[in-house]
């Protein structure tokens, strides 16, 4: 399994990374785990950490950390990220800016692949420059499962997080549901633009499928704060079950 995280921000990638990483030692804590960098890396190393298990755990946790700044480390590294996407142990690789060949290697195996923005821009502005988040909650008012999909691909790469996808979905039902149960905007303390779009949304569900999707979302949130689930991997059959 692989996960890319690239850009020139890579201050944030990097506080990212750590998260991903905390969080995947707290779920398998029997995990091994390793840190490739430019100063201990070897090709026979990596892919041992591709094929193999720890006797006494069942996968690696390995975090590649900008070895591509090496370009003879590249070169070999690069022939590497299918098998790493293809392995039972979970790869983090870091990365600064990448060319359009590298990337869509990443991107066609990748489990994720998520960017951060340019050196002195915060991470909503990126958010807000490179995607329209609202156009989630347009596509599932619609039920249309195929661009929802899409959209939240798109999202994930454009660097938003799952909290946010979350919410913005769980927004969009909020307001249908509202728009079923009351007349006006102003009664239902929403934007008049908002509420109607809300409302026609509303007709391509039943009211009860409105609250199955609503109490789905809180429990899928409620389920990754304990650590029961993956909030994205949640998202993502939510999606699909639309």
């Amino acid at each position: 399994m692989l996960y890319l995280l690239y850009g020139e921000n890579k201050d944030q990638a990097r506080e990212k990374a750590r998260g991903m990483i905390d969080n995947l030692k707290k779920k398998k804590p029997d995990a091994a785990f390793f840190h490739v960098t430019t100063e201990n890396w070897n090709e026979a190393t990596l892919e041992e950490y591709i094929g193999g298990q720890g006797l006494f755990s069942n996968k690696y946790i390995v975090f590649v950390d900008s070895i591509f700044e090496n370009k003879e480390i590249k070169e070999v590294a690069v022939k590497k990220i299918k098998e790493m996407a293809e392995s039972q142990n979970i790869f983090i690789v870091l990365e600064g800016e990448l060319d359009k060949a590298t990337f869509t290697k990443f991107e066609k195996c990748a489990e994720k692949v998520q960017s951060f923005g340019v050196k002195g821009e915060t991470h909503g502005e990126a958010q807000a420059r490179e995607f329209n988040i609202f156009s989630l909650g347009d596509a599932l008012g619609r039920r249309d499962k195929k661009n929802l999909w899409v959209l939240y691909n798109k999202a994930k790469r454009a660097g938003l997080e799952d909290e946010q996808i979350h919410g913005t979905l769980f927004w969009s039902v909020k307001n249908m549901i509202l728009a079923c149960n009351l007349e006006s905007a102003k009664e239902a303390g929403l934007n008049p633009y908002v509420f109607g779009k809300a409302r026609n949304f509303a007709h391509n569900f039943k009211y009860e499928e409105l609250g199955a999707l609503a109490s789905g979302l809180v429990a899928l949130y409620h389920d990754s704060r304990r650590g029961i689930s993956d909030l994205d991997v949640a998202l993502e059959r939510f999606i699909l079950s639309i």
